[in-house]
């Protein structure tokens, strides 16, 4: 869309898509945003952008797991109840996540998110799974390898969405998982980075 130009783009983009629902920053409840893990520059940018209009607002924040949206969008469009996202973290690594939508319309994690080998990860017990995600897409035969008869089918080429962001974040509103302007903080999963 715009390689290297989302700091500059997101706030007229946020603009616009307020103005086009008739609502200013200050007639909203709470901000939501994807806050990991993923590339670094771009979790940098999300939590940067919401903690400023948050703090400017004093409006709330849902920070959202970026890997959980991601099930919850392949959950959304496809109807798969249970996910194992993934995405490439680069270093032969990727971030990982199971979750499940058990009769919920929302899904929910199975376990921790994770980086890690793609042949580390833990797939769980039982279940069809299906696979979401670029890092499906950089270790798709080490992950099928790993996931063996569990695995219903994979689309590496589902991202995360914003719709899917919200919904999780209005979500967490709900049950009272709102943080600070000063809280909303990126999740990177790995200590070191190159």
């Amino acid at each position: 869309m715009a390689p290297q130009r989302h700091g500059e783009r997101l706030l007229p983009m946020m603009d616009q898509l307020l103005a086009g629902a008739g609502l200013s920053v200050g007639q909203l409840d709470a901000l939501a945003f994807g806050r990991g893990p993923g590339s670094f520059t771009g979790v940098r940018i999300a939590a940067g952008a919401v903690q400023g209009i948050a703090f400017a607002a004093d409006l709330p924040v849902a920070p959202v797991s970026s890997l959980g949206a991601l099930a919850q969008g392949v959950y959304r469009v496809l109807g798969r109840e249970a996910v194992l996202a993934a995405f490439d973290a680069r270093m032969g690594e990727v971030y990982w996540g199971a979750y499940r939508a058990e009769g919920s319309p929302l899904v929910v994690p199975v376990g921790q998110e994770v980086v890690c080998a793609p042949g580390a990860v833990t797939v769980p017990p039982a279940g069809d799974w299906f696979g979401a995600g670029r890092g499906w897409g950089a270790y798709r035969e080490r992950l099928t390898e790993v996931a063996g008869e569990r695995l219903a089918g994979v689309d590496p080429d589902r991202y995360p969405h914003a719709w899917d962001v919200a919904t999780l974040g209005a979500a967490a509103a709900a049950e009272g998982g709102l943080v600070g302007a000063e809280q909303a903080l990126p999740v990177y999963l790995r200590d070191k980075v190159a």
